[in-house]
């Protein structure tokens, strides 16, 4: 195998599945090295153990935009928590991770289940056939991020809008580019006036407790950073785990008909881990010379981890291509590892815990309105997902 041969490997499925090709570099070169469009070598780490290891070393690996610029790229630092390093990144963290304990997204419970409830309504009401990702997996995620942020009601219609143009690339890169610069000036003057103003959400929190240790392009960007995070990933395991339970009948039905919600609860974790949305993690960068897995790496060059496979490994357990919620395994890596690990994941898996059986028990008879071969999967995504999931019932 060579470089030139699997120059996109890392983002090619086979409907819920990794390409098999991505297997056999687990297999044979763990290490692999890749040419990305420019010239550019990087290193594919596929294995769990190497995966678990380059994301859980910030000591040997950055995460600095700074080392994106240093590849000529013309783009503009997004800001955030996933291209930064401590202790900027520690500074940063640390005013979001007391919102994302569970205990404080207790209160955000009855809402989601809420916003869950009004989307099944308004498809209800129009009728079958529907288009599961825009009228459900879409504006789900959407309306929570909104109602974790404190967006107001009155604007929350543009907020969902700006959140699916950002996603969506039918109108080219430009077009959202744009979306994302809309976004930002959005929450930047979302930001002013809850300084000036505080609400009851994650962002008049913040400047109530922290408003003099932190900018609003600071703020703005960590709450495009909880977008970014937070939506079209959660948009692709809702229609993605929606799928798979429709071709799954006897998980279906436990998740419809039955009140186990520890079962649930476990079924979303192997869920998390067999679809692994996010294919690989955000780059990182070596420090140093140095040896991964007997493959030698030269400071500066970049290593891109797959998630998709790591999840899938055969180190983590028997089997790894099945989804089984009995499982015993370590840990999944679909929320990452280490210091960079989505600081959202407790929202997401709560998100899932009520939408799955929600949707499953407000259409008991819900099928596919088209025959499996005819369902649009993304390609070459870094969050895989569908283009779209026509149902009726």
């Amino acid at each position: 195998m060579s470089e030139n041969d699997f120059p996109l490997v890392q983002f090619l499925r086979e409907g819920f599945d990794p390409t098999g090709e991505l297997a056999r570099i687990r297999a044979e070169q763990p290490v692999f090295p890749l040419e990305i469009p420019g010239g550019q070598r990087v290193w594919l780490v596929t294995r769990y153990e190497d995966v678990r290891a380059v994301l859980g070393d910030a000591d040997r690996f950055s995460n600095d935009f700074a080392n994106v610029i240093g590849l000529g790229t013309s783009q503009e630092d997004p800001g955030g928590l996933g291209f930064r390093d401590p202790p900027e990144h520690t500074r940063l963290r640390r005013y979001l991770t007391p919102e994302f304990t569970m205990r404080r997204l207790r209160r955000l419970e009855p809402r989601i289940a809420e916003i869950v409830g009004e989307r099944l309504d308004a498809i209800e009401k129009a009728g079958a056939p529907v288009d599961l990702v825009q009228e459900f997996a879409l504006p789900v995620p959407s309306l929570v991020v909104c109602e974790l942020l404190g967006v107001p009601y009155g604007e929350r219609a543009d907020f969902v809008r700006l959140s699916a143009d950002r996603f969506d690339f039918s109108a080219g890169p430009e077009a959202s580019l744009q979306a994302v610069n809309d976004s930002m000036v959005f929450l930047t003057e979302l930001v002013a006036r809850e300084r000036r103003n505080p609400g009851d959400g994650l962002l008049g929190m913040l400047l109530r407790e922290h408003g003099a240790e932190i900018s609003d392009r600071e703020l703005a960007s960590l709450a495009d950073g909880l977008l970014t995070g937070g939506h079209d990933t959660s948009t692709s395991m809702l229609a993605l785990g929606t799928l798979w339970l429709l071709r799954n009948p006897a998980e279906l039905a436990k998740v419809r008909d039955g009140d186990d919600e520890d079962y649930v609860a476990r079924l979303v974790e192997e869920l998390l881990r067999y679809l692994t949305v996010v294919q690989v993690a955000f780059p990182r960068f070596a420090r140093e010379d140095l040896v991964l897995a007997g493959q030698p790496i030269a400071k500066g060059e970049m290593v891109l981890c797959s998630l998709a496979a790591a999840n899938r490994d055969p180190a983590i357990g028997p089997d790894p291509d099945v989804v089984d919620p009995a499982r015993e395994a370590p840990s999944h890596l679909a929320f990452g590892h280490g210091i960079h690990r989505c600081v959202g994941a407790p929202l997401a898996q709560m998100e899932l815990r009520i939408a799955f059986p929600a949707l499953l028990r407000r259409f008991p008879g819900l099928r596919l309105a088209v025959p499996y071969d005819e369902v649009e999967f993304r390609e070459l995504a870094i969050v895989y997902g569908l283009k779209a999931l026509p149902v009726t019932w």
